[in-house]
């Protein structure tokens, strides 16, 4: 029965049994045995010879007055109905039934892939015996696509890859005809043409249209290797909507199967303007922009808002160079963004629309085409520029820093004056600069310091951040006010004759130190890493627009470091750290370090190779400032202070004034 078509037929000329009826074959049992599993002929049907209980089977060949006549389960016009349906089913898919034989596998050619280079005949096609069914599968590793209809059924297809759930996921399989897409009536050909797209190249990208009620939409196919696999259509309201359960491409993917360059818009309009401009080699994304850059890039199996870009790989690919002409809104520039991450920024190009006012920008490929026609949006995907990459750059981007630095368009270039005419000559604070200042205990760092900056903001009006952890904020705003205004604080021995300062001037003095200087002090009872005192300064610098740091002393902060870590690593990375927090902020950072226990001292200058814990602190700064006082009656005055500069941006040297 499940294999053969009919029994072997009677050998007289008699009239035919009747038919056996299902309710004739209630008590009838027939016992079938398919020897190798194949399919048994007429000739080869091993049946019994009792009607009842058929306790004794026979091969023999069935003799004409013992022949029963038994109906096939499904008779030839049953069948023929069903392959009369899967046939042409088939074919819409590109799969030929040519040859085909029920119950055997025909291999063909792929209408997907084609079989990639070699041409191989990878599909296989199976027909069920009954035509109830009709499976395939292509079994070439950078394709298989397979799928099956059942008689009367949808037909259901996709994609097979083992290292991905997206594309292991079986798509609805749509045709034209099934979707009722038409031709497109003259009244939407009149509104591509008002927005500058033509009658050829909607016919080339089979733009159609679909009735929905009493309205028309326009019915953008998305195709891949000629075949429809969805489609996404428009409302005159600029409604959009798509085919569900449809495999996700790019519209126009054909265009750059063999592109070595690509064009990436955001919408299907846009992808036709840039046809316009001459540029086939252009594909839109199916869903639209997100609303912003997401934190990180999800795997392949979890990236579904993006799972176009996954089923399109192997175009992709192939591209040297892609240029990203998404919209100039800020969700566009958001998925240029995620376009870039997962198609690799070093290949990634993207363009700048021209503005069609004085104050706007055009949005987007068609707005330029209806604006300035198909040269200027030609012109504009000529002069795509780089994409960025974080920390990859041109000179050209610098250009506009070497043009101020030529002609000192900010004022601070060359750097600002110490106050000092006589230090100016060999240093000058520049902004984004690391200052290290060492010397001996109690030769007056700190009061050099301090009086560096009252000199600075009284020429240029600079704040500071102030780390200074080895004085009290009493005293320390007691020296400031007494160098700005330029008397003691007290009635004491150290201002001579020199009247104490008023109270009207100590109230001024106050406003004047709370405007300038911005104290960042650790209220805990560890000590402050350098990564702390970094966090708070910038955000001084954000809040208050402070332009200089002063860290005092270096030994006064937490230098726990890595059971691994030498000090010498340790300390170049801190330097590292206060050198980037330099330049990014343009923020001028003085750091006092102090010189290890000196041998055998004779009372001269130390230098920075003394500074204890690693050479580091002269290798890396900008400038090494070393303040020392004279401690011998015989060398000359004891209230005296030298100042020895060494500039490691030009040459080195060495130079002593005399500062009271």
């Amino acid at each position: 029965m499940l294999g053969s078509k009919h029994f072997p037929a009677r050998s007289f000329a008699a009239p035919a049994p009747p038919p056996l009826l299902p309710h004739r074959l209630s008590n009838l049992h027939i016992h079938l045995h398919f020897p190798r599993g194949r399919w048994p002929d007429s000739k080869n049907l091993l049946f019994s010879h009792k009607s009842s209980r058929f306790r004794s089977y026979s091969s023999r060949r069935v003799v004409a007055s013992d022949a029963v006549e038994v109906a096939r389960p499904e008779d030839e016009a049953v069948l023929t109905k069903r392959i009369a349906f899967l046939k042409p089913k088939l074919e819409e898919l590109g799969i030929m039934c040519n040859g085909y034989k029920l119950g055997r596998y025909l291999p063909m050619l792929c209408p997907k892939c084609k079989g990639g280079r070699s041409m191989e005949r990878s599909l296989s096609l199976f027909i069920r015996e009954d035509g109830e069914l009709a499976t395939w599968r292509c079994f070439r590793a950078e394709c298989g696509w397979g799928g099956n209809i059942q008689a009367y059924g949808e037909v259901k297809a996709g994609y097979a890859n083992k290292n991905s759930t997206l594309k292991g996921k079986d798509h609805r399989v749509i045709t034209g005809n099934n979707l009722q897409l038409e031709p497109l009536c003259g009244e939407l050909i009149e509104y591509f043409a008002e927005r500058m797209i033509s009658k050829e190249t909607l016919r080339r990208n089979s733009v159609k249209q679909r009735k929905y009620n009493d309205q028309i939409a326009i019915a953008f196919p998305y195709i891949k290797n000629g075949a429809l696999v969805s489609c996404k259509y428009r409302a005159v309201s600029k409604k959009f909507w798509q085919e569900t359960g449809t495999e996700r491409i790019f519209y126009g993917l054909d265009d750059i199967k063999q592109a070595s360059d690509i064009i990436i818009v955001e919408g299907e309009m846009d992808k036709l303007s840039m046809e316009e401009a001459g540029y086939r080699n252009c594909v839109s994304v199916p869903d639209g922009a997100p609303a912003q850059v997401s934190k990180e890039i999800p795997i392949e199996e979890k990236d579904t808002k993006f799972q176009y870009l996954w089923n399109c790989k192997e175009y992709l690919e192939k591209a040297s160079r892609i240029i990203l002409a998404t919209d100039a809104d800020r969700p566009g520039q958001a998925l240029a963004e995620e376009l870039a991450r997962r198609l690799g920024r070093e290949r990634c190009w993207r363009v700048n629309w021209p503005k069609k006012n004085a104050t706007e920008a055009c949005k987007d490929a068609n707005e330029v085409l209806m604006y300035f026609g198909p040269d200027a949006l030609r012109k504009v995907v000529e002069n795509a520029e780089l994409y960025p990459i974080r920390g990859l750059f041109q000179f050209s981007n610098f250009f506009h820093e070497v043009d101020a630095y030529y002609h000192q368009s900010h004022g601070f270039e060359l750097g600002v004056s110490t106050g000092w005419r006589a230090l100016d000559e060999f240093y000058n604070v520049v902004p984004g600069e690391l200052t290290v200042i060492t010397g001996v205990p109690n030769s007056g760092k700190s009061e050099w310091i301090d009086a560096l900056m009252c000199n600075i903001n009284e020429s240029h009006e600079w704040k500071f951040a102030l780390c200074s952890m080895e004085n009290k904020v009493r005293d320390h705003a007691r020296k400031l006010l007494e160098k700005h205004i330029k008397k003691p604080f007290f009635n004491a021995r150290y201002g001579e004759s020199t009247e104490r300062m008023s109270v009207q001037e100590l109230e001024q003095g106050k406003k004047w130190l709370n405007g300038t200087f911005y104290l960042i002090r650790c209220e805990d009872d560890s000590l402050p890493s350098i990564k702390w005192v970094l966090n708070l300064a910038k955000a001084a610098v954000l809040r208050y627009g402070v332009r200089g740091l002063v860290i005092d002393p270096y030994n006064e902060l937490d230098h726990q470091r890595t059971p691994n870590q030498t000090e010498t690593e340790y300390v170049s990375q801190m330097l590292t750290k206060i050198k980037r927090f330099a330049q990014h902020h343009l923020c001028h950072v003085w750091f006092v370090a102090h010189p290890r226990q000196l041998q055998n001292w004779g009372g001269g200058p130390p230098n920075l190779y003394d500074i204890s814990g690693s050479a580091h602190f002269i290798n890396k700064c900008d400038n090494g400032i070393v303040i020392h006082r004279n401690r011998d009656e015989n060398a000359g005055p004891l209230d005296r202070v030298q100042v020895h500069c060494s500039s490691f941006t030009a040459l080195e040297f060495l130079m002593c004034i005399l500062f009271t």
